[in-house]
């Protein structure tokens, strides 16, 4: 995500609504997020749909981190033959 420039990159809701057209062909264009405000505080921030995928990538995959780390500490894990056993056991039962 691109650094958000106060200069430019931060409206009044206002002035989003007359120029929504402009502001989302740029987020799209230039990936450039937008802090949206009402009064005179944030209220919304705009992200491209790609950047938006991301995001939600990159908090999943965090997540999937955090479930390790988690597992790791209270034990609960596999070692590599059990892991292959319990794949093995899993598509045999697929294909019945």
């Amino acid at each position: 995500m691109r650094t958000i420039l106060v200069s430019k990159d931060i409206v009044p809701v206002g002035k989003f609504k007359s120029n929504l057209a402009k502001y989302l062909k740029e987020i799209q264009d230039k990936n450039n997020p937008l802090v949206i405000t009402q009064n005179g505080k944030p209220a919304g921030v705009l992200i491209s749909p790609r950047e938006f995928d991301e995001l939600r990538q990159t908090k999943s995959f965090i997540d999937s981190i955090s479930r390790g780390l988690s597992d790791l500490e209270i034990g609960s894990i596999l070692s590599t033959a059990q892991l292959r056993r319990e794949i093995q056991k899993a598509r045999s039962e697929k294909a019945k």
